[in-house]
């Protein structure tokens, strides 16, 4: 891996983005309410959570995944030469987003299969997973 190819700025960027894109996500205007309801938890129960804990180790981790997507764009090509550096643009990146996001959304549902979860709960999760990495990788692929 070429760490000096990483544009970290996108790498923060891409991780602000997924942390925003969750809270849309689960918003009362799009999933919050289906996936409240999914989860069997009302909006009492979820105010008297550890608001920095949650917030705090959400952004964390959307920065760790962003960061990880950085380095696995930053890889280089099999064929190239030492220091070569693969072609990556916000098409790719979405690309590799998309199929990051399909292995996740593959092992949320596995998980769910297990805990007997909806397939509707599976779906909004899976669902966030997949939209949040084609964002982060169009992102970082944008800004190489």
């Amino acid at each position: 891996m070429v760490i000096q190819s990483i544009n970290w700025l996108a790498v923060l960027a891409a991780g602000i983005s997924a942390f925003v894109l969750a809270g849309v996500w689960y918003s009362p205007a799009l999933f919050g309410k289906a996936w409240m309801k999914e989860n069997k938890m009302t909006i009492d129960e979820i105010r008297k959570g550890n608001k920095g804990k949650i917030y705090g180790g959400a952004f964390i981790l959307t920065l760790v995944i962003a960061a990880n997507m950085g380095m696995f764009l930053a890889e280089p090509a099999a064929d190239c030469p030492e220091g070569c550096v693969l072609k990556v643009d916000i098409a790719w990146g979405a690309i590799a987003g998309l199929l990051s996001g399909i292995w996740i959304a593959a092992f949320l549902s596995i998980i769910g299969l297990f805990e007997h979860r909806s397939v509707k709960h599976i779906f909004i999760n899976a669902g966030y997973c997949v939209a949040a990495l084609v964002l982060m990788g169009a992102i970082i692929g944008a800004w190489r």
